[in-house]
């Protein structure tokens, strides 16, 4: 079994060192399109539009193969350690996770000043911010790159499968503990295992098909352990779903 894992290793590593170097040129051309009008001529807004979401979803591949080498990392037990604001990490997140599902307000969290501007803005969408504990005020000590991708990864799950509502919780006066719930058909009690396996996606007949690869929750699981912490799913079958995370500082 070991061989196996090891041999799976080896190859996610080859895929990301052989993936990075492409997208890079196709992010970099579609950006030149789109930015330098004067060097490759003007573009239509059916152009325009086009190129912008081709833009977007080479972006969204190049963070998927981050993601799977900050794993990488971490597993190795290599993190940056820096002290961040938590509030600017919060904005930063839903941005990045809004970016595929909601690009015109993604824009708009990008000139967000305060948290207080930031809660109106999502409120209106049905997102719901709240914080307490230490973090309000003080600097959270890790490395900022694995919290971030913890952060958008939950808040990406809890987008896809919520019916109106999503709650992202902060606390913590040690630990940084993050929740987020959302209003969704729930996970039976016997499947709760399997969202933190790869390439599992549950099925559910009364609900949307959600695109993806299975990868965000196993991937969130992955960091958090390495870090130290731990991660609790809350649910039951029709009743939503809450993923509670808890991170040590890095001390």
């Amino acid at each position: 079994m070991g061989k196996v894992e090891d041999e799976k290793g080896y190859l996610i590593d080859l895929l990301i060192h052989d993936l990075r170097t492409p997208l890079s040129v196709v992010t970099t051309t579609v950006s030149n399109l789109l930015q330098k009008t004067d060097r490759y001529g003007p573009l239509t807004e059916g152009q325009k539009s086009a190129l912008e979401r081709a833009l977007r979803n080479s972006r969204k591949a190049q963070q998927l193969v981050e993601e799977m080498l900050e794993i990488s990392r971490s597993r190795e037990g290599v993190f940056q350690k820096e002290r961040f604001p938590v509030e600017k990490m919060i904005t930063d997140s839903f941005r990045d996770a809004l970016e595929a599902i909601s690009p015109d307000l993604a824009d708009r969290l990008g000139g967000v000043g305060d948290t207080k501007e930031l809660k109106s803005l999502l409120e209106r969408e049905g997102i719901f911010v709240h914080m307490k504990g230490r973090y309000c005020e003080t600097s959270f000590c890790h490395d900022r790159r694995k919290v971030g991708q913890i952060l958008r990864n939950l808040i990406n799950n809890g987008l896809k499968y919520r019916r109106r509502r999503l709650s992202l919780s902060i606390e913590g006066e040690r630990d940084l503990i993050v929740s987020v719930e959302d209003d969704g058909l729930g996970i039976p009690l016997a499947d709760q295992e399997a969202v933190f396996e790869r390439f599992v996606r549950l099925k559910n007949e009364n609900g949307p098909d959600v695109p993806g690869l299975g990868l965000g929750l196993p991937g969130v699981k992955a960091l958090v352990e390495a870090m130290g912490g731990e991660i609790r799913l809350t649910s039951c079958e029709g009743g939503g779903a809450c993923f509670t995370v808890r991170i040590p500082p890095l001390e």
